[in-house]
């Protein structure tokens, strides 16, 4: 008789064991950071539910914290950066992320509380752009296909501002950190912004900037995973829950002022 007990809790126990693990593994694990990357994140999760999955939004405060969590395994994608970012970020700790798919080109440009279009820009106008090597180059290649300054024949993806030959306006480059971006408006010139940040103090790309990128999705803020987990049957879920008709019809709905869908 002991020895039947024995069995059947054995049994139920191994069952519960199953269950919990069964249940877990529907769970998805996306860190992402603001708006409207975050509400994305949350669209996905109601396509997701339908199918069975829950996702889980991590919330992060930087644009570092989201690669580090995802290459060590403790979350399954991020979503809040463009490849080159996560190719840096690869690079510098021997990383495995994997770009998985595009969602959206934000636009982005230079906005000025000195100027109200480029035409006006003095000699000497201090500029701000971000210091990390990938928006940096981006910031630069705006300034240089608008005619500002010309670049030397360096991959137009890695240029720095060692890479300026012709700098006419005498422009006097700040490196800030990118999320900093929007603070430092108020302290220059012109200064390189994402709609999402410089949204903040009541700007949008096509009403307010002096420059805007003319966009060829290279930067598109996309979904992120790892080399080990990118075919996966979470990711494979998480990426028709992203670019499903109900994420398309938020994004040009509710913000064709600061983006355009990129799938």
């Amino acid at each position: 008789m002991i020895k039947k007990i024995s069995v059947v809790l054995f049994t139920l126990v191994l069952l519960t064991a199953c269950s919990g693990a069964k249940k877990e593994d529907k769970v998805i694990k996306v860190a992402s950071h603001m708006e409207p990357m975050t509400d994305v994140v949350n669209i996905a999760k109601e396509e997701l539910a339908k199918e069975g999955w829950e996702l889980e939004l991590v919330n992060v405060s930087d644009n570092r914290q989201p690669n580090v969590a995802l290459n060590d395994k403790e979350i399954d994608a991020n979503f809040f950066q463009h490849i080159p970012h996560m190719e840096d970020f690869n690079k510098s700790v021997d990383g495995t992320l994997v770009g998985v798919t595009p969602i959206y080109d934000a636009i982005v440009g230079f906005y000025s509380k000195t100027y109200d279009k480029i035409e006006d820009v003095e000699k000497g106008a201090k500029v701000a752009i971000p210091n990390d090597p990938a928006n940096e180059a981006r910031a630069l290649a705006i300034l240089a296909d608008h005619k500002i300054i010309t670049l030397n024949d360096t991959d137009i993806r890695k240029v720095t501002t060692e890479d300026i030959l012709e700098n006419p306006l005498e422009l006097e480059f700040i490196k800030v950190k990118l999320l900093t971006l929007t603070q430092a408006y108020e302290d220059v010139d012109l200064v390189y912004n994402y709609p999402t940040y410089i949204g903040k103090i009541g700007l949008t790309p096509k009403k307010d900037a002096v420059l805007i990128e003319n966009s060829d999705s290279y930067y598109a803020i996309s979904l992120v995973a790892r080399e080990d987990n990118k075919d996966s049957d979470k990711i494979k879920a998480l990426t028709k829950a992203m670019t499903s008709d109900a994420v398309r019809s938020f994004l040009v709905e509710d913000h064709d002022a600061t983006l355009v869908p990129s799938f």
